[in-house]
């Protein structure tokens, strides 16, 4: 579906609408598709309401059916997004949603704008594009047969979290705003992922900007970003600033396996320093310096 789309069906939304959804949702709980009798029940509408409502929805692609072995509902993640995008909206969070900024295997992120006029970012997670197997493997989001919506949802609570900590102690990071199911509404994502950097002026400062940030996660913050990558550095094109996104995978430094965690990921954005732009810094150095605070000594740059 087109963003423009997205937005026009949104606002054909009426609040009875919402009612079933909000009806549906509860009802999800216990059930993978509620019994048509359940949503009357929790959504206290009049059966024939309700039966318009249901079909109403069904027509907008808000919510899958089954007809047996009885007749049911559920959200799917277009439905979700619309219940969030209600909660932001009714609480004073968010006045309007622009375009896409991205879309990625597990979750699409959209410019947004508060009240204040702020720049925001609103990023829906969309746990399930990936296999079950693999998410299971490397993440604790719930009990297996916990629904992809609802497991996105510890995702966003998990992320949210992690910003608040993290922005608390002066982590470059977006800044939280709001949390509500799947969706976290953070301020302006700024600056241009590192992987898409083809030459960097300055390789060895942008790195140690990083490393910084690791450490202040690290150090202050008990946090371990647990995923990192170029895929979720930012940097601006001027270099001065970086920005790390994508928390929702973080550890803390109690975690069993903190030390090997962090140490996957300075390995990582350390091989592709030296692989992308030929920058080559003793591992030791680097884990020193976040985990101790000890000064990196040993650069070296090998030019091509």
């Amino acid at each position: 579906m087109s963003f423009k789309s997205f937005m026009e069906k949104f606002k054909e939304i009426e609040a009875e609408d919402f009612k079933v959804l909000l009806a549906i949702e509860s009802g999800m709980k216990n059930y993978e598709y509620v019994p048509f009798e359940k949503i009357v029940e929790y959504s206290k509408l009049p059966i024939d309401k309700v039966e318009y409502r249901v079909n109403r929805i069904s027509r907008l692609r808000l919510v899958r059916s089954i007809t047996s072995p009885y007749r049911g509902y559920c959200l799917n993640y277009i439905g979700y997004d619309f219940l969030a995008l209600r909660f932001f909206v009714n609480s004073g969070f968010l006045e309007a949603v622009g375009g896409p900024l991205g879309v990625g295997k597990e979750a699409d992120v959209y410019e947004a704008l508060t009240p204040e006029g702020d720049v925001a970012a609103l990023k829906f997670h969309r746990l399930g594009r990936i296999s079950f197997r693999q998410t299971a493997k490397v993440r604790s989001y719930g009990k297996p047969k916990t629904f992809w919506l609802f497991r996105s949802k510890i995702a966003a609570e998990k992320e949210y979290e992690a910003l608040k900590k993290l922005y608390s102690y002066g982590v470059s990071v977006p800044k939280p705003i709001s949390q509500n199911r799947h969706a976290v509404l953070m301020g302006k994502i700024e600056g241009i992922r590192l992987i898409e950097f083809k030459h960097l002026k300055d390789p060895e400062n942008v790195f140690l900007k990083i490393l910084e940030n690791v450490k202040l996660a690290y150090r202050k913050a008990g946090v371990i970003h647990a995923d990192l990558s170029e895929y979720n550095v930012l940097l601006d094109e001027e270099e001065r600033n970086i920005q790390i996104i994508d928390w929702p995978q973080y550890v803390t430094i109690n975690h069993p396996n903190a030390q090997q965690i962090l140490e996957r990921d300075l390995k990582n954005i350390s091989k592709f320093f030296k692989r992308k732009f030929n920058l080559e810094i003793s591992f030791k150095d680097v884990l020193d310096f976040v985990v101790l605070g000890k000064p990196v000594k040993k650069v070296q740059i090998f030019l091509q």
